[in-house]
């Protein structure tokens, strides 16, 4: 069962997507009147992240729904087609903005109103941090993949308004044109480490790649409750499906062991387990003799 949407999640997404669409046309309105490759880039940034956020909002919701007669694991891992998307929405502006700024660095132009762009552009990475930060701070509390990269998103934008508002600066004090598109492939490059860094996250997620520090602390946590009790345990598996960590593990009994007993004591066990990793768990164990510790079961070599 994936955990329910809080309120907070609900809040700081809409206020991403709101937020979006207004600095877009803030920004828009900026490279129209000082005619910017700088800036320019950060408004085509700011159209992918607008498609990114919206495309957000409603993994974020999906992401929360509980299973169904079609989806027994829930819908969380649509968090991490999320995070791939926006990944690929940044990469993309990246690229988008490097040719407009090599174009244009050959071509030329005059940079005019820069006083009234730089204080829109700055007004906008302001925004952009306070946000960016907010959706992070959520994001880790709530355990969301969504959020976070979202966050990320928003962070990114802000790099690339600061690369901006020191072209700018730069063209003003010197004179010289070029600083404009050369921040501008900056920002670029930037907006591509951060895109292509989304997407590999969020292809790990997809293909259950394990989080060894977690992992770390699973044994840890076993080692110390299967020796208090005499037990060992084998065939330690996890995964983090976007919201729910999974962990699934062999429990090794005496063989005389009781059922009931060894029901109740792995019971415990899964309880020490699902509290160590502090999030929304999913622990199930499974119950051999130990003289059977070392038959490989049928099902398990497919």
């Amino acid at each position: 069962m994936s955990a329910k949407l809080s309120d907070d999640q609900s809040r700081v997404m809409n206020l991403s997507l709101v937020v979006a669409i207004l600095l877009l046309a803030t920004k828009i309105a900026a490279a129209a009147m000082t005619r910017s490759s700088a800036i320019y880039s950060d408004a085509a940034e700011s159209v992918t992240h607008v498609l990114a956020v919206a495309f957000a909002a409603w993994a974020l919701r999906l992401a929360h729904k509980p299973s169904d007669d079609t989806h027994h694991f829930g819908h969380d891992k649509v968090a991490f087609v999320s995070s791939g998307f926006e990944g690929a929405m940044i990469s993309a502006a990246a690229l988008l903005i490097a040719y407009e700024a090599a174009v244009q660095a050959f071509t030329g132009g005059e940079i005019a109103s820069m006083g009234i762009g730089m204080i829109l552009t700055a007004a906008a990475a302001l925004v952009n941090l306070i946000l960016g930060c907010a959706l992070l701070r959520v994001g880790k509390r709530r355990h969301s993949a969504v959020l976070r990269a979202n966050g990320e998103h928003v962070l990114a934008d802000v790099w690339t308004s600061g690369g901006v508002l020191a072209a700018l600066a730069l063209v003003h004090f010197t004179g010289w044109r070029g600083w404009d598109p050369v921040f501008a492939i900056l920002a670029a490059a930037k907006l591509l480490w951060t895109g292509t860094r989304l997407m590999r996250e969020s292809l790990g997620g997809l293909m259950d790649a394990a989080d060894l520090a977690v992992e770390k602390t699973l044994r840890a946590t076993l080692d110390t409750e299967c020796t208090k009790r005499g037990l060992s345990y084998h065939n330690l598996r996890h995964r983090h499906s976007g919201h729910t960590h999974w962990v699934e593990f062999h429990l090794v009994f005496p063989d005389d062991s009781g059922l009931l007993d060894a029901h109740e004591i792995a019971t415990e066990l899964e309880g020490r387990v699902a509290t160590t990793i502090g999030r929304q768990a999913r622990v199930i164990s499974h119950l051999e003799p130990r003289s059977a510790e070392h038959r490989e079961e049928y099902w398990e070599l497919r």
